[in-house]
């Protein structure tokens, strides 16, 4: 099976397609190869015997070496053959720069479809087609048509297509590359991909994406989480408006979501996303910085105040704030300024500045509470040394905590200052409206990345919600081609998971109708519910008995006219109306074409609708990012005596997030909650169901894997202590650092082979995982009435290789008592659960009781280096141990 590591680090490349004609793509391509001088370069052309004075061989069956990558200038038509040699050689992956396949062509459909049933056959891997190709600067490798030939740098670039313009306007802004790909049509190798070979890539240290749509999302999403707690990844994505979308999605052949769902998925993995190509490199270049601001809130430092109304108008038009220089600092300034400043903001420090009123400006601004970052804008005055200034600027930033950004307005003699600061990682623009973009982009990457890093509020995880019995009525419902499900089984499906609801019920005929509102008490709601799905009647507001009677016999009269009405597939529904002086708050689950289902929650407001996104699981912090967006959310926040309101709505959203998660058959599950400064109730349900539903996998739904419970179970110490063993939560962070606080060295040196620093920052990234592609396994006790973390053990996949990487940790006063035992056996379950062929760890060569656990299960041992031990275990065919 082929592996994105051995393609894009080949022994030998062969170019099938190779041509001398001049201005070819075959021709262009070989030129390109030839600079690789480290690797042998294999042209492949049936009517050649040579190119360009190189041997040339009639097929990929006859170069006389092991292939590793191939890359394909050949006509459409012949691909799929050419794929299927490729696979048959044991080539371990393909760049296909053919065109011919993409969009709404029937026939480059076809071709498409025989090019991936072969891959699957012979497990190679594919890039393109339709595609530019594949440059890596670090090995000199060239695998494109372009004649852009990239310097090598620290930033990767994906896109679809667009990729030279890219790479030219990087070179001429000194941007250097340590991988540019084209991905194509992505029928096999997408942006995820990508994303997790280079989070292995010493070189890359941030990862610039174009992208017209998301291909394999799950992946994506999973990659990006992982890349984006190290370095950062900048977006830019097209298709804002109707058009542009519909656009991107024939150029693409895929359906597209919501653009405002890929603004809510970038925020929720980290993601920068930018509007304009030349963001790309403004925030590359930038997002690595230590000093990223905490805030919006701008001192704009200029010697010209036209130029700081720019900056102004653009701050405060892209959600930006003045700060405003605090009380205490008021005087500092005037040490720098003239009389005749304003003690305002921008801070005009006049034409005739020189370069110790600036740097005396901005030391005051930065040691200011109220700034939390500082935009210095330069235009050419006599007064002022320009080089100067910008080396005293180099110095400020080396020593602040506060970013400096800079606009530097001119023409060679500004290009020199910008250009001396970038290299000192000040970031410096040309105009104003760049340098306030920049700032805010910064902070909203600075946002995104604390949000990866917060430790949420432990939640209350009540008993497991009877899903059964409501699994089988969903099903028979769904069996009935109803597409609404029953209001009882709704009601009780709310109820299984917490969430309360006003007096709701269904009522069969005119006595029961008036009996439930007499209880219910006035007002009420009553409306017919068709099961079909073929659209509700507007409920109607009783308030009064007549009324009542009225108006179920006018309900009868009009979908009964001629007593057909199918009370099989129909009933009547009554409500309590929630009290008026209450607020409205609307959660629903729908399905997206791309990221399947995703979470709305929305309110009416001034006339308009607010409305927020997120991704299903939810916890507490996200839950509560999700409705700090709301005005209902802020008002019952800062209101006195409802406290606890916000809790129950953040409560209420992390078990509507339960439902979704547990419930692949809903395609749809909608509530209207009434919120008053007392309670929260939901007003009104409507469950929609799927009748194409997959359960031939789990959470199919679903583009985050949720809390794998499936691997919560318990466990005895010797002294008959009970243990509870399960996946690691966010929440955990607090019990971890108390663990790792009371860990001996000698416990600390074998887990980690030298004792770390134990950060926030390292122990939120150790608790806070991906369950794709990581699972981490807690033991935890109760002593004293409080938990305690005694132990732990993790299970690290890699991407693509059928391997995963292990690792175990007893605390000193649990050792010897077989935890360590139960822990690895666990692994080997989950490891066996995620059909992979082996798992492997590294072991001090001194630990003998950690390499002693290991022989006993069955795991090699061979040394390796530097007195470290490498263990494996191979798990294609074995049976899982019980220890």
């Amino acid at each position: 099976m082929g592996s994105l590591k051995d393609m894009l680090n080949p022994r030998s490349v062969a170019l099938i397609g190779a041509t001398e004609k001049e201005k070819s793509i075959g021709r262009s391509v070989l030129t390109n190869l030839l600079r690789v001088k480290d690797r042998p370069l294999y042209p492949v052309n049936p009517k050649r015997r040579t190119i360009l004075g190189i041997p040339c061989f009639p097929s990929i069956a006859e170069v006389p070496s092991q292939v590793s990558l191939a890359v394909i200038a050949a006509p459409a038509l012949a691909v799929p053959a050419i794929i299927e040699e490729c696979g048959k050689t044991g080539v371990a992956g393909a760049i296909i720069l053919s065109s011919g396949f993409r969009g709404t062509d029937p026939q480059g459909k076809m071709l498409e479809r025989q090019i991936i049933e072969v891959r699957k056959k012979y497990g190679i891997r594919v890039i393109g087609p339709n595609c530019l190709g594949v440059i890596l600067p670090s090995i000199g490798l060239n695998a494109t048509f372009l004649s852009t030939d990239p310097k090598r740098g620290n930033i990767a670039l994906i896109s679809p297509a667009l990729g030279d313009a890219i790479l030219d306007w990087g070179g001429t802004m000194g941007v250097g590359f340590s991988m540019f790909a084209s991905l194509g049509s992505m029928i096999d190798v997408g942006y995820g991909d990508l994303i997790d070979f280079l989070n292995y890539d010493y070189e890359t240290r941030s990862i610039m994406i174009y992208m017209e749509s998301v291909g394999d999302a799950r992946r994506f999403i999973s990659a990006a989480r992982a890349f984006s707690l190290n370095k950062p990844i900048i977006a830019l994505k097209p298709g804002r408006s109707e058009i542009g979308a519909r656009v991107a999605a024939e150029r693409t052949g895929r359906q597209i979501g919501e653009d405002h769902v890929y603004d809510m998925v970038f925020k929720r993995v980290g993601v920068v996303r930018v509007s304009e190509m030349s963001d790309l490199f403004n925030m590359a270049k930038v997002l690595d910085s230590r000093r990223l601001p905490t805030g919006r809130r701008l001192a704009i430092v200029t010697d010209a105040g036209d130029v700081g109304i720019i900056a102004t108008d653009t701050l405060t038009g892209l959600g930006g704030k003045l700060a405003m220089i605090s009380a205490g600092k008021t005087d500092e300034p005037d040490l720098y300024l003239p009389e005749r400043w304003g003690r305002d903001n921008p801070i005009e420090i006049m034409s005739d500045s020189v370069t110790g009123r600036y740097i005396g400006t901005v030391k005051a601004c930065l040691s200011d509470e109220g700034v939390d970052g500082v935009l210095v804008i330069y235009t050419p005055r006599a007064a002022v040394d320009a080089m100067g200034l910008a080396q005293a600027l180099i110095e400020i930033s080396r020593k602040a905590v506060k970013p400096i950004i800079v606009t530097w307005i001119g023409g060679d003699r500004a290009a020199e200052g910008r250009r001396i600061l970038l290299q000192n990682n000040v970031p410096a623009y040309a105009t104003p409206e760049e340098a306030v973009k920049t700032y805010l982009y910064m902070y909203g990457y600075r946002r995104n990345i604390n949000l990866l890093y917060e430790t949420p509020v432990e939640v209350d995880h009540a008993g497991a919600p009877l899903k059964n019995y409501l699994k089988k009525a969903v099903r028979d419902t769904i069996i009935k081609r109803r597409r609404i499900l029953g209001t009882a089984h709704s009601l009780d499906l709310l109820k299984n998971y917490q969430i309360r609801t006003v007096n709701t019920t269904v009522v069969s005929d005119g006595q029961e109708i008036l009996k439930k509102a007499q209880e219910f008490g006035f007002p009420v709601l009553f409306g017919m519910r068709d099961l079909r799905g073929n659209g509700d009647e507007v409920p109607a507001l009783l308030t009064s008995e007549d009324q009542v009677s009225k108006t179920w016999l006018e309900t009868l009269n009009r979908f009964d006219r001629d007593g057909s009405l199918d009370r099989e597939h129909a009933e009547m529904v009554l409500w309590k109306k929630a009290v008026p002086e209450g607020y409205w708050l609307k959660v629903e689950s729908r399905r997206d074409p791309e990221f399947r289902t995703i979470l709305v929650l929305s309110e009416k407001a001034g006339g308009a609708f607010n409305v927020s996104m997120g991704l299903p699981p939810l916890n507490r912090t996200l839950a509560k990012r999700l409705l700090e967006e709301t005005k209902v959310y802020a008002i019952l926040s800062d209101a006195g005596g409802g406290q606890g309101i916000p809790t129950n709505l953040e409560d209420i959203l992390i078990s509507f997030s339960n439902v979704v998660i547990d419930f692949a058959e809903i395609d749809s599950l909608a509530l209207v909650l009434s919120v008053s400064p007392s309670d929260v109730l939901a007003q009104e349900v409507k469950v929609l169901l799927a009748s194409d539903y997959d359960d031939s996998s789990s959470y199919p739904h679903l583009v985050i894997t949720p809390y794998p419970s499936r691997y919560v179970t318990t466990w005895n110490l010797p002294s008959g202590t009970e243990v509870l063993l399960r996946p690691v939560r966010p929440e955990d962070e607090p019990m971890s650092r108390e663990m790792f606080a009371t860990l001996s060295k000698q416990t600390l040196r074998d887990r980690f082979f030298s004792p770390p620093e134990i950060t926030h920052h390292l122990l939120i990234r150790s608790c806070n995982i991906d369950y794709d592609r990581e699972i981490a396994i807690l033991a935890e006790i109760s002593h004293e009435g409080k938990r305690k973390m005694i132990g732990g053990a993790r299970l690290v996949m890699e991407p693509d290789s059928g391997k995963a990487e292990f690792a175990v940790l007893v605390h000193d006063d649990y050792q010897r008592m077989g935890l360590g035992a139960k822990l690895i056996d666990i692994l080997i379950g989950i490891g066996q659960d995620k059909q992979l062929d082996e798992i492997y760890g590294s072991v001090l060569s001194g630990n003998e009781k950690m390499l002693g656990l290991c022989k006993k299960f069955g795991f090699s041992v061979k040394f390796a280096s530097y007195g470290v031990s490498k263990v494996s275990l191979p798990l294609k065919g074995r049976t899982r141990y019980l220890s």
